[in-house]
């Protein structure tokens, strides 16, 4: 089944249920598959990897958003902006915890023989491209940055 056909299923859901914040991220969702669909110029289903990368990119948005909403004492701005992080990250694979980020990562500085900061850029490509959409763009970051210090 198709991101879309199920996004479309948890529409009907929200939508009988009277969830507006659930149905607010899947209107999201749905806005965002149809934008990168019509972006691409055909009408092909895009990728499961570009839908995770999407997915991704929503909730790093909404969690942004409700940093600055808290940083700013505006939690009621905030609330609703987490609310639609956990209705969004239900469609994405299960997250790696950071031990499981680190193992992957120490094995691929080990495979590469990289060493210090200037191979930062190599190990991430490598990292992101093995850990796609099962860690954060910023864990992996962080950990790289760790390991070769």
């Amino acid at each position: 089944m198709s991101l879309a056909t199920k996004i479309m299923d948890e529409m009907k859901n929200a939508m009988k249920a009277k969830d507006t914040v659930a149905l607010e991220a899947l209107r999201a969702i749905k806005s965002e598959l149809l934008l990168a669909q019509t972006a691409s110029g055909s009408k092909e289903e895009i990728s499961e990897a570009d839908e995770i990368k999407l997915l991704q990119r929503l909730v790093k948005m909404r969690k942004d958003s409700a940093a600055i909403f808290t940083e700013q004492s505006r939690p009621d701005l905030a609330e609703p902006e987490l609310a639609q992080v956990a209705v969004i990250e239900k469609f994405l694979p299960a997250q790696l915890s950071e031990e499981e980020v680190e193992v992957v990562v120490a094995q691929i500085i080990a495979e590469t023989g990289a060493s210090g900061m200037a191979s930062m850029g190599k190990v991430m490509g490598l990292a992101t491209e093995k850990l796609g959409g099962t860690a954060e763009g910023k864990t992996i970051s962080t950990i790289v940055k760790k390991l070769l210090v």
